[in-house]
């Protein structure tokens, strides 16, 4: 039997970090499921919530970001597959579902989480975020003569090798650009799932802003060119 290891960096997240864990576990892999929590330095009151769950959860001695919290739990990871899940409610763990299912039977080693292809999202993103989303996804594929729809995207679901053997550099949200550029680079099968997607606003906790968007493209041609 495989095994699944979902990985879950957190900041901040004492309002919803309970209520995504719920939806994670309602969630039935018919693998063993192992949940990896990396508190990023939280100072909201999240880490009183750890007392009482079953799962393995890291600490951060100071704040650090979300690449390097994702760094942390992959070294973590014991599990065939390895998903990254954020800790909040945009997204939706019934979507990567089927994305693990391409992976166990064979079909994909990498499978991505598309928003941009279901077009039931468009009224759910932030309309900023949202062209920013597709100019980034653009120069994606104009930089990998790739057709991928969604390179921001959460919902990223790996072979376990594969994520373990790159090589991560980024220590904040840059990680997207620089994990895409990385898997693009190789030889491996890469698929894509259309899922839903609920976009929370900044005054709800939403953490990147357009100074990421301008980090992500330096960090696309840097991967594409200089590494």
């Amino acid at each position: 039997m495989k095994k699944i290891s979902i990985v879950i960096p957190v900041y901040n997240e004492k309002e919803l970090l309970l209520k995504i864990l719920e939806k994670i576990e309602a969630v039935n892999f018919g693998l063993e499921k192992e949940i990896i929590l990396i508190d990023d330095y939280s100072t909201d009151g999240t880490k009183e919530l750890y007392k009482n769950l079953p799962y393995k959860i890291l600490y951060h001695s100071q704040n650090m970001g979300k690449g390097a919290a994702l760094r942390t739990g992959f070294q973590a990871a014991t599990g065939d597959i390895i998903i990254i899940q954020d800790a909040d409610l945009e997204y939706n763990p019934e979507d990567y579902k089927p994305m693990v299912e391409l992976i166990v039977n064979n079909i994909a080693d990498v499978v991505y989480g598309s928003r941009l292809s279901n077009k039931n999202n468009r009224s759910n993103f932030l309309f900023l975020s949202y062209i920013a989303n597709i100019v980034l996804t653009k120069i994606t594929r104009l930089l990998f003569n790739t057709k991928i729809t969604d390179m921001e995207t959460c919902y990223k679901a790996f072979k376990s090798e594969i994520i373990k053997n790159i090589s991560i550099k980024s220590n904040r949200f840059d990680f997207e650009p620089e994990i895409t550029a990385k898997i693009l680079k190789q030889k491996v099968r890469f698929k894509e799932l259309p899922i839903s997607y609920n976009a929370r606003k900044n005054s709800e906790g939403k953490k990147i802003t357009w100074r990421d968007g301008v980090q992500a493209i330096f960090t696309l041609v840097k991967y594409r060119f200089f590494d």
